[in-house]
């Protein structure tokens, strides 16, 4: 069988690598993929927001299963293109994808249900958001309504900042479109966690536990990113909270799309907060995060086409969802600068080395230039080494990394601390 998986970074990559465990896979083709994809499946160029080629592209390759990656081909309804053309695809509907595409809809539908989150407001005008910050003080968390790569949210511990956040987003219009409306948060305090699930809309299926690392610097420091690095599993969700989250958040949430009239099917990324009240939603993802699903999969002990299928065709709760007793680290080595301005283009050496230790390396923003790899983005590799325990997967992980070399190459040398320091 034929597939076809959409996107070009680490999170991709690591699908790719999955999915080609399969024995009936004869050939995986990416769009557009990245250098460290060309390795394993044949890359494409094609826009991946351009729904009609797509859908030529599947039916003229015999492609029996294409993986969406990124959020914005989801929300631009390709899943609907597939399915209109009895494709199969893997991942929810332009309107199910609406629980990642607008924070405003994600937050209605949990304050409907009852979901645990934090208190919001929504607010269309910059001056009212303003009005409604100076009242309630900070720190507050202010979030561009639409998708904005990871980015559109700010953390503000003081009045000012809040403040200059509402006019980054609003007026100056950094996220374009996508800050035309701004959600205005309570700041919670708890330890964080993600749960991706797979579901077909009635079954649902928790993945390992993980953590992510979202700012630039040791000791969360600096900046928000797309991601640093992550680990799994992670402690803080123990086996009770697991079931309390199922309880309380995942059923509900899926129960919730049905009677919306936009029922979920696909990859349902759950990021938590563990605070004095019990676990609360931060957000949801309409698929795979970035870098979590590079320590999840590599744990995964299934086949991860069959529960993609179970997934489509709603018959996910006849499958077999097994889980290795190992854990998994991921490091992610980015261009110096990042997330702020940053280069392109400088020269990546050790990536063959760095793999011969036993690591995965999984390509995020790379490019070929002259027969050499070189650098394309701000996450440039993500490192992910398995091991008995997140201990020696640090070990491990941090051993590979060490024969990577380029410009200005910038990453945390504390991955998983939270999870050490808990042992």
């Amino acid at each position: 069988m034929n597939l076809l998986v959409i996107g070009s970074g680490g999170r991709e990559h690591a699908l790719v690598t999955k999915l080609k465990e399969n024995v009936e896979v004869q050939k995986i083709y990416c769009v557009p993929g990245n250098p460290g994809i060309t390795k394993i499946a044949e890359c494409v160029e094609l826009d991946i927001m351009d729904n009609a080629a797509l859908v030529a592209f599947a039916k003229a390759h015999q492609i029996k299963l294409t993986v969406v990656g990124p959020e914005m081909p989801l929300s631009n309804g390709i899943v609907d293109a597939f399915k209109a053309n009895g494709l199969a695809c893997f991942g929810p509907t332009q309107a199910a994808a609406r629980i990642e595409s607008s924070k405003t809809f994600a937050k209605q539908l949990m304050e409907k249900y009852d979901i645990p989150t934090a208190k919001f407001a929504v607010f269309n005008h910059a001056e009212q958001a303003k009005e409604y910050i100076r009242a309630q003080g900070a720190p507050v968390v202010v979030k561009a309504d639409g998708l904005a790569a990871g980015k559109g949210v700010v953390v503000a511990m003081t009045i000012e900042e809040a403040l200059a956040a509402v006019d980054m987003i609003m007026c100056d219009s950094v996220f374009g479109e996508a800050g035309s409306q701004v959600v205005i948060e309570e700041f919670l305090v708890g330890e964080e966690a993600s749960i991706l699930a797979f579901t077909d809309g009635k079954t649902i299926i928790p993945m390992v536990a993980a953590q992510d690392h979202k700012r630039v610097y040791d000791q969360d420091q600096g900046p928000n990113t797309g991601g640093m690095g992550a680990y799994a599993p992670a402690p803080v969700i123990t086996p009770a909270i697991s079931e309390q989250v199922m309880k309380e958040i995942f059923q509900p949430t899926v129960n919730a799309m049905k009677s919306e009239g936009c029922p979920y099917s696909g990859c349902l990324y759950l990021g938590l907060i563990m605070t004095a009240d019990g676990p609360k939603v931060i957000e949801f993802n309409a698929r795979f995060g970035d870098p979590e699903t590079q320590v999840v999969l590599p744990l995964l002990d299934s086949d991860l086409v069959t529960i993609m299928q179970g997934c489509i065709e709603g018959t996910l709760a006849d499958v077999s969802v097994n889980w290795k007793n190992e854990a998994a680290v991921c490091v992610v080595l980015a261009a110096g600068g990042y997330p702020e301005k940053y280069d392109k283009g400088d020269i990546i050496t050790g990536i063959d080395e760095a793999e011969q230790q036993g690591s995965y390396v999984f390509h995020a923003g790379t490019a070929s230039h002259e027969n050499q790899v070189v650098t394309n983005g701000g996450r440039v590799l993500g490192v992910t080494a398995t091991a008995f325990d997140i201990r020696q997967g640090v070990d491990k992980v941090y051993q590979a990394i060490a024969k990577i070399k380029f410009k200005d190459m910038h990453y945390r040398k504390d991955i998983a601390y939270r999870a050490i320091k808990s042992r």
